[in-house]
């Protein structure tokens, strides 16, 4: 069986490796889904945030990722997927991704979505928590792996804190 872990991912952290890790060993094949043309703007471009995806499961041999555009159902359906994953970090990710598998579900009555409960050390993680303690200076070691780490660092690099208005970094769920 095919599922789907869709997203933004703008970037990967440890509480994505983790869902994705888990789906993995749940599915024959895990399709990491990076969507391209979302409302809202991004840090990383679509290629970049591919390449560090994939650098970042690799160790996982029935993971592949690939990027998307449009509704998250219709990508499913074109390659073949028949479940979508997601990670609930907070009840307030419930109330959103419960809007969403019910609209998903109107859209494709045969495509299922299952949640993964974060593990409890990542329950807090966000892209945008990540990338607002990267721009600032902090330390980000347990919250993403190198590669990730040292996109971010090249990123912010020689911005001040006081720029960090320029740099997207909130969104409503990453």
């Amino acid at each position: 069986m095919r599922a789907l872990y869709p997203g933004t991912f703008d970037p990967i952290h440890n509480g994505h490796i983790d869902i994705a890790t888990r789906a993995a060993g749940l599915f024959d094949e895990l399709v990491i889904g990076i969507y391209n043309s979302p409302p809202k703007t991004l840090t990383f471009e679509t290629a970049q945030r591919i390449a560090l995806a994939e650098e970042c499961l690799a160790h996982l041999p029935n993971v592949r990722v690939m990027s998307y555009h449009g509704l998250t159902v219709t990508f499913a359906r074109e390659i073949g997927a028949s479940v979508l994953v997601r990670g609930l970090r907070a009840i307030s990710d419930f109330e959103f991704e419960f809007q969403m598998a019910l609209t998903n579900k109107k859209l494709d009555p045969g495509l299922e979505v299952i949640c993964l409960m974060t593990s409890l050390e990542y329950a807090y993680l966000s892209s945008s928590i990540l990338k607002e303690v990267a721009l600032l200076g902090g330390d980000i070691q347990h919250l993403a792996p190198p590669a990730i780490r040292n996109a971010l660092h090249a990123r912010f690099a020689g911005l001040r804190p006081e720029a960090a208005a320029s740099v997207p970094i909130r969104t409503s769920r990453d």
